[in-house]
């Protein structure tokens, strides 16, 4: 009979806890949902990327805020504030689909 050469344990220490993957997950679709409404035509609303979207271009200006974000998840876990992520993943849930809402809104104008 094979054995379960997966255990939790061993999971535990190859995977990140969930949390830390949602995060992950919720800034990439953050990322790719804000660069397309972007293409589409849309503003970034965010106070702390716009200002940096004219001198470095959409694309980076839109990375560093991401760099941020990560560098402070870090600053989370390093500090034993691990329900600080939690709590923001939250946001960054919200958030994605506001971006997809305005996305669905610009490509269903086009169609008519």
């Amino acid at each position: 009979m094979m054995q379960n050469v997966l255990t939790n344990e061993r999971y535990q220490q190859l995977f990140p806890p969930a949390y830390l993957q949602a995060f992950v997950y919720l800034q990439l679709l953050d990322f790719l949902t804000t660069m397309i409404g972007l293409r589409l035509g849309l503003s970034e609303a965010s106070p702390t990327v716009r200002p940096f979207i004219e001198p470095l271009g959409m694309g980076a200006a839109v990375g560093v805020s991401k760099l941020i974000a990560f560098s402070l998840a870090g600053v989370c876990l390093l500090t034993g504030r691990e329900r600080i992520i939690r709590l923001i993943n939250y946001w960054f849930a919200v958030l994605v689909v506001w971006n997809m809402m305005l996305i669905i809104i610009v490509l269903t104008r086009g169609l008519n």
